[in-house]
């Protein structure tokens, strides 16, 4: 009796395989091209995941699991999960399929479909390094008017007692947004994020890709990032005592030249496995109570794990897999092509499409208030924004991305997850950035040659779709705002929108 056991690139957690028997189960993983190529995946995120899992197969052969591990280069690589499932069921006799559900709707489609190609009875299990399970998520949203992420967020900090004091929060308040809004001084030293030289398992992955994808989007080289356990615990460590102190205050800022800032760069190891959300959250709770760090920073990081994090999968699961076909502001512009260069004088956008390049990464900032924001206000295709999100971050998989793209960043599902849209003008990003000191345009201006493009495109957004939005609540200062204006200034701002728009 042979179980193959089918290990994907983001679940390199060996909890997953605690209940099966290393001395009749092979563990399968493999390296194909579809899932590289679906889309055009950033270089350093192919070799981040590649270079994870070969050094996670090492780390279960060495704990006595058998592993049969099909690289990308191997000459009979079928080159897709359905492929290589069939032949390594048929090379090792198996009798049975085991898996974890994937975190995307055509990864599960995939594997319910493995029974029926080998013939062979396939389990898919459910994944639960999650905090709360599909099934339950949905009974929670069942009935709710408004899936509102807070109201979510509470019942999980009193179902695992993560910052509460019996059954009052920690601190006092269950949201502390508030306190971390800061802009940071100017000459504010920044603590360098963990990196690791390659290995020769890592460089042996980074020519590969190299050679095979280095016409994809983004820097390969230089490359440090963690790809074991160990490196991983090291990058949390080191986020719990050099940057979570600070990070509540300032985790909404932007600064030109800083990449990292006081953010814990974890999402990608989170994401793939090599770390868990709750010892993770667990780790930033004991700092907390032992003083280490305000429960401004604690409160603010552990809501992105144990709320956000949680909350945007649950939606995933519940939205269904045409969620990604929602254009609520029926958008149709292509993307621009500076998502892709950089090549833009809007430095806010320079910069964070910069760091996307250099890192595969940005922070959440860069990724809502201006990357989303901007292809929100000007109209772009929301297919075509979900598919650059999944493209260049190195922690971006459906379940967590499409949310965040869809319905946070572009209000594409017309209300599922956001109570309005987050759309803002240059005064936002001048406030939470320096970004705008060094940049061709003023930010003071709505029009003429000078003006900073978000600022007419703010109002005009508004402009156009007011009989879509007149209705939200949580709008009408803005539209106060431009009533406000004469019909001569309506007019000149949104031709200058109009006029911006047409040099896309």
């Amino acid at each position: 009796m042979t179980c193959l056991f089918v290990v994907l690139g983001d679940q390199l957690s060996p909890g997953l395989l605690a209940a099966d028997d290393p001395a009749d189960t092979v563990v399968l993983m493999m390296e194909v091209a579809a899932e590289a190529t679906y889309v055009r995946h950033h270089q350093k995120k192919i070799a981040f995941l590649f270079s994870a899992m070969r050094h996670f197969a090492e780390d279960l052969r060495g704990a006595g699991w058998t592993v049969d591990y099909v690289r990308l280069d191997e000459s009979d690589n079928s080159g897709d999960f359905d492929g290589e499932v069939v032949r390594a069921a048929r090379r090792h006799g198996a009798t049975r399929i085991v898996t974890t559900e994937g975190g995307e709707w055509r990864v599960l489609a995939a594997q319910q479909g493995w029974g029926a190609l080998t013939g062979l009875p396939c389990v898919v299990r459910p994944d639960d390094r999650f905090l709360i399970a599909r099934a339950e998520f949905a009974d929670w949203a069942e009935g709710r008017k408004r899936l509102v992420m807070e109201d979510f967020y509470r019942v999980m900090r009193r179902r695992t007692g993560l910052l509460m004091n019996g059954a009052e929060p920690a601190g006092g308040a269950w949201n502390f947004d508030a306190d971390n809004r800061k802009t940071p001084a100017k000459g504010l030293a920044y603590p360098p994020v963990p990196g690791f030289a390659p290995d020769a398992v890592t460089a042996e992955v980074l020519d590969l890709v190299g050679a095979r994808f280095g016409n994809h989007f983004g820097d390969l080289l230089p490359f440090a990032h963690a790809v074991t356990r160990a490196q991983a615990l090291d990058c949390l460590a080191d986020f719990i005592d050099e940057r979570l102190p600070r990070f509540g205050d300032y985790q909404d800022a932007m600064v030109a030249g800083q990449d990292h800032l006081f953010h814990s760069q974890l999402s990608p190891l989170i994401n793939c496995g090599l770390l868990l959300p709750m010892e993770v959250c667990a780790a930033a709770d004991a700092a907390y109570r032992a003083g280490d760090v305000p429960i401004n920073a604690a409160e603010g990081f552990i809501r992105q794990i144990l709320g956000w994090r949680e909350y945007v999968r649950g939606i995933h699961w519940i939205a269904g897999p045409d969620y990604t076909a929602r254009n609520h502001l029926a958008a149709t512009r292509d993307l621009p092509e500076f998502y892709w260069t950089g090549d833009t004088g809007m430095r806010c956008l320079a910069e964070a499409v910069g760091a996307t390049k250099r890192h595969a990464h940005a922070h959440h900032i860069q990724r809502l208030m201006v990357l989303g924001n901007f292809a929100m206000l000007t109209g772009v295709d929301p297919f075509q924004v979900h598919e650059w999100f999944l493209a260049v971050y190195d922690d971006a998989y459906e379940w967590v991305e499409t949310p965040n793209v869809i319905g946070m960043s572009q209000f594409a599902d017309g209300g599922l997850m956001g109570s309005k849209p987050y759309a803002a003008g240059g005064a936002y990003i001048n406030r939470m950035s320096d970004y705008c000191r060094g940049c061709r345009y003023n930010v003071k201006l709505r029009t003429g040659p000078e003006a900073c493009p978000f600022n007419s495109l703010y109002w005009d957004f508004l402009a156009r779709h007011r009989d879509r939005l007149k209705g939200n609540q949580r709008l009408w200062r803005m539209y106060d705002g431009w009533d406000r204006f004469d019909a001569d200034e309506q007019a000149a701002i949104r031709a200058q929108a109009a006029d911006f728009m047409a040099t896309l």
